[in-house]
């Protein structure tokens, strides 16, 4: 995939095209005055197809039928990757400033790529335009997202002699009831809505059906507010589940952490992470915003684009949460599509996001200026 998109960079005549140590794709569209970049940004990975018999279409025929492209990957995030990098190079010798493509790595399993690239100070940008679904509106903003377990420990033993053993499993359900304590306890934004946790999983070891395990595992999806980090989430977990099972019983305990795992990039690098993903929220009535939604209108209608937040989580919480860069959404495709075996693109729509880039990635750079 990074080596399809180089290859289209080359052609398209970007500058400075390179594969960084990640895996990340940048390129640069040099402008034609000094005002900031602004970073137009997808991500090369996609969710798993799962069962291609429940699809309507081949998950990765890539068929267009009814107006829309359909298949994996279609709107998150390969149809939107290719219109940012087309608009970007529409922009020679028209943009105000240089205009940066980079489609990052690891999006879908909390935003390693995105976060390299800026850590690493290989880009600077003044603004960053997230190419997810937005349907054509401009989304300011999201919950951030955790996956914090809950690891119950126990004494393993054979099924006919429970009497020998401390089943983990014994204490599933009184986790669970924190998990929903915590859950009717969560604050609400006005703009990005209330946080919201819930248990999206039970790993059991041994796996073996006729042993008693001795640790359980219990996972918690969690949509946090971005001023809630993982140390805040870890702790009112323990919290409330301290509530709920009180006094240990001999032979049992429990820990709260956030879920590590070790994630290798295509280029070989690892990296131990936290399954953390930040939150962000750009004031809409910022000038940023107000000029982007100028720029774009609305399809089909007089008037600016409506500003809102998204559902799910993008590489946005790293660029606007973490490092601070102005972030808006701008795309074709319905979120309720994403991540699902009706994935698909509308290809009209999609027209219309197309000839709409070039206008707010300059609109962005006349503000910045």
């Amino acid at each position: 995939m990074a080596g399809r998109i180089r290859t289209e960079m080359d052609v398209l005549g970007f500058r400075d095209v390179r594969i960084d140590e990640v895996g990340n794709v940048v390129g640069r569209i040099p402008g034609s005055g000094d005002a900031p970049p602004v970073l137009l940004n997808c991500h090369t990975d996609v969710v798993a197809e799962g069962d291609p018999a429940e699809w309507e279409y081949p998950p990765f025929g890539a068929e267009v039928s009814g107006g829309f492209l359909h298949g994996r990957g279609a709107m998150d995030i390969k149809g939107p990757l290719a219109l940012q990098t087309y608009a970007a190079a529409a922009l020679e010798g028209r943009a105000r400033g240089d205009v940066i493509v980079a489609h990052t790595v690891f999006e879908e399993r909390g935003g390693l790529g995105m976060k390299y690239l800026l850590e690493s100070g290989g880009v600077a940008p003044g603004a960053v335009v997230i190419g997810e679904a937005t349907q054509g509106d401009i989304c300011i903003g999201h919950r951030g997202r955790g996956e914090v377990e809950v690891v119950l420990r126990g004494l393993a033993g054979h099924a006919s002699a429970p009497d020998r053993a401390h089943n983990a499993l014994d204490l599933v359900g009184d986790v669970l009831a924190a998990v929903q304590d915590l859950a009717r306890a969560q604050p609400e934004d006005p703009v990005l809505g209330r946080a919201s946790l819930v248990a999206t999983g039970v790993d059991v070891v041994p796996e073996t059906r006729n042993v008693i395990p001795d640790r359980v595992t219990v996972v918690i999806d969690w949509r946090v507010l971005p001023d809630t980090g993982s140390e805040a989430m870890t702790s009112q977990v323990r919290e409330a589940v301290g509530r709920r099972v009180g006094g240990l019983p001999d032979g049992f305990d429990v820990a709260v952490d956030m879920a590590q795992e070790r994630q290798v990039t295509f280029t070989g690098v690892s990296f131990d992470r936290s399954l953390f993903s930040p939150g962000f929220l750009m004031d809409p009535a910022d000038r940023l915003v107000v000029a982007a939604a100028a720029a774009v209108g609305r399809r089909g209608e007089a008037g600016p684009a409506s500003i809102r937040p998204w559902t799910f989580a993008t590489d946005g919480g790293w660029s606007r949460g973490i490092f601070g860069i102005p972030t808006v959404g701008f795309a074709p495709g319905e979120e309720r599509f994403a991540h699902t075996n009706r994935e698909r693109l509308d290809v009209e729509e999609a027209r219309w996001a197309f000839a709409r880039y070039p206008r707010l990635v300059l609109a962005l750079q006349d503000e910045l200026s």
